[in-house]
C-alpha cells in the first residue's frame, strides 16, 4: 500500500464497517498489518549500526568533566598538605615541571597563559565598550528629555553611576546594578537622610536650656544616628 498518508486515510474511511474480524489489541486492522512474505524494514538496518555505541548525553558529560575538574584532592604544599580543586592541582604540576626544566610542561603552561589571558582581555574589552555605549546612550536619551522638558528616564544602573577609566580601562559602579537593588538603595537612602534630619532636631534640643537635663540621652540619640550614617556610607558610596 502507498506512504501517502491522504490514500491510507481513504482506504479505512472506504472500508466497510459491518467487518466480521475483530479489531483491538494485538489485532490490528487489515489495511495496517503486514503483508506476509514482505519485511516491514524495507531499508534493513543501516550499514555500521551493530557495533555503534549510543552517544553519550552531551550535558551529562560536561557535569561529569566540571564535577572532576572541582573535586578537591590533598596535595603536596612544601611541608604540609592543602586541599586543591583537581584542576589547580594539574595546573600546578605543569608549572612545577615547567620549572624543573621541561620543555613540553613549558610550552602547555606557556600557551595556557597566554590562552586566558587573551580571553580575559577580550572580555574586558567587550565589558568595556558596552559599559561605554550604555553610558553614552542613556546620557543623551537624559539630555533629549531634558531639552523637551520631559521628565528624564531612570534607567538602572544609571549612567551618573557609571565612572569609566579610559587611561586604565577599569569600570566603577556607584549605583545599583539592578532594578532589586534600587529598592534597596532607596530605602537606605532615605533612611540616612533620615538621620542627618534627626541629628539637626536633636542638636536643636541640647541649644534649649529644658533639654538640660536629657542631654546623656540626646547625645546617645545623636551617636546612633551617626553609626546609622557611617554604615550605611559604606554600602551606599556618596
Amino acid at each position: 500500500m502507498s506512504d501517502d498518508p491522504l490514500k491510507k486515510f481513504t482506504a479505512l474511511k472506504s472500508q466497510n464497517p459491518d467487518r466480521s474480524y475483530e479489531v483491538g489489541y494485538g489485532k490490528p486492522p487489515a489495511t495496517s498489518r503486514f503483508v506476509k512474505g514482505k519485511s516491514g524494514n524495507p531499508r534493513g538496518r543501516p550499514k555500521g549500526s551493530k557495533n555503534q555505541m549510543p552517544a553519550l548525553n552531551e550535558e551529562r558529560l560536561r557535569d561529569i568533566v566540571l564535577a572532576e575538574a572541582y573535586r578537591t584532592i590533598k596535595v603536596k604544599d612544601g611541608t604540609k598538605d592543602v586541599s586543591v580543586p583537581m584542576a589547580q592541582a594539574v595546573m600546578r604540576s605543569i608549572a612545577v615541571n615547567a620549572v624543573r626544566g621541561d620543555q613540553r610542561s613549558q610550552k602547555m603552561f606557556t600557551d595556557l597563559v597566554n590562552t586566558t589571558e587573551a580571553k580575559n582581555k577580550k572580555l574586558h574589552d567587550e565589558y568595556l565598550q558596552t559599559m561605554i555605549d550604555y553610558k553614552l546612550s542613556w546620557e543623551e536619551e537624559i539630555e533629549r528629555h531634558t531639552i523637551m522638558g520631559l521628565k528624564p528616564p531612570e534607567p538602572v544602573p544609571h549612567p551618573d553611576h557609571i565612572q569609566i577609566d579610559l587611561a586604565t580601562g577599569q569600570v566603577r559602579i556607584t549605583g545599583p546594578f539592578t532594578k532589586e537593588e534600587k529598592v534597596k538603595w532607596d530605602k537606605l537612602k532615605n533612611r540616612k537622610a533620615a538621620a542627618f534630619e534627626a541629628i539637626k532636631t536633636y542638636q536643636e534640643d541640647l541649644k534649649d536650656p529644658r533639654n538640660k537635663k536629657y542631654k546623656e540621652i540626646i547625645e546617645s540619640e545623636i551617636a546612633f544616628e551617626r553609626r546609622i550614617i557611617g554604615i550605611i556610607s559604606e554600602r551606599i558610596p556618596d
